[in-house]
């Protein structure tokens, strides 16, 4: 058979591009779309939506808000709320005007076969659009977050599939919304941690940080591990940012800083408990 006559299946060229994409959420996306999840329709197996952010110079897509976008799914179609997406994008500009359609998200493990159709259509809002998964069902035990990229299986001028590619995902928060995240993904939660037991659980983390890297640095002297330059310099810069203080007086600061923190709590409490008095007698008054 002539080469002229062979018919070659390949990838679009965006294949290329997305080998060194990467993608980074803020936990205000992850709580949202928890909530979004929550609020469902009875009916509803799960919850898409559109996501928002910008392409920073380096080529990390940054997610960092999203809204739900009311569908109906059945076996073989998937039918989208366009005028109320619009609707929703026009007012987001309106607040955050740098913010622009990065993506979509679903809720749920890995990739469905519907969408593949969805991805077509935000395809056509925002050029190589991330899909964002986040299981919400907890089927690992976990809330696994995910992110892919489409890339289309041609067929000589004929797209016939497309494949999604997952690529790296950076989700970063500070302490705070570290300790409201870990307490989101565990499946078995009385209540939410107070401030005080959030600071416990942020002692108890660091505590078991500083003994990863005391092991560390003890294996790179005995030489059971070989030393890291990169790794090396970070340490370096975090004992350094210490401050050169005795034990004494570094103890008493972090009391003083502590008893400082209760003082708050304390007077928040007082104060909610007058306001919440104050109303009472203002209703009872209203009554009489």
């Amino acid at each position: 058979m002539a080469a002229s006559d062979r018919t070659v299946l390949q990838f679009s060229s965006s294949s290329s591009s997305s080998q060194s994409l990467s993608a980074r959420v803020h936990p205000l996306v992850v709580f949202n779309i928890c909530d979004c999840y929550v609020r469902r329709p009875d009916q509803a197996e799960r919850v898409i939506g559109t996501l928002l952010g910008s392409v920073l110079p380096d080529g990390t897509v940054d997610i960092r808000n999203s809204y739900a976008v009311p569908h109906n799914e059945s076996v073989d179609q998937v039918a989208l709320d366009i005028e109320y997406h619009h609707n929703m994008l026009i007012s987001h500009q309106k607040v955050n005007p740098k913010e622009v359609i990065v993506g979509w998200y679903s809720t749920g493990l890995g990739v469905t076969g519907g969408s593949a159709l969805i991805h077509e259509f935000y395809s056509r809002e925002v050029p190589n659009p991330i899909h964002l998964t986040v299981d919400t069902g907890f089927t690992n035990g976990e809330g696994t977050i995910k992110a892919y990229v489409s890339n289309s299986l041609s067929l000589g001028d004929r797209q016939i599939a497309a494949q999604f590619q997952e690529v790296p995902l950076d989700l970063r928060m500070v302490e705070a919304e570290r300790v409201g995240f870990d307490t989101l993904k565990s499946t078995n939660v009385d209540k939410i941690p107070s401030d005080l037991e959030g600071m416990e659980m942020s002692m108890q983390h660091l505590l078991a940080l500083i003994d990863d890297i005391y092991r560390y640095v003890d294996d790179v002297v005995e030489g059971r591990v070989a030393p890291d330059n990169k790794i090396g310099r970070f340490v370096s810069d975090a004992v350094g940012a210490l401050p050169k203080l005795p034990a004494e007086v570094f103890d008493k600061l972090v009391n003083d800083s502590l008893q400082d923190h209760l003082l708050l709590l304390y007077l928040s409490s007082i104060t909610r408990t007058q306001l919440s008095l104050a109303e009472k007698l203002n209703t009872a008054a209203q009554i009489l």
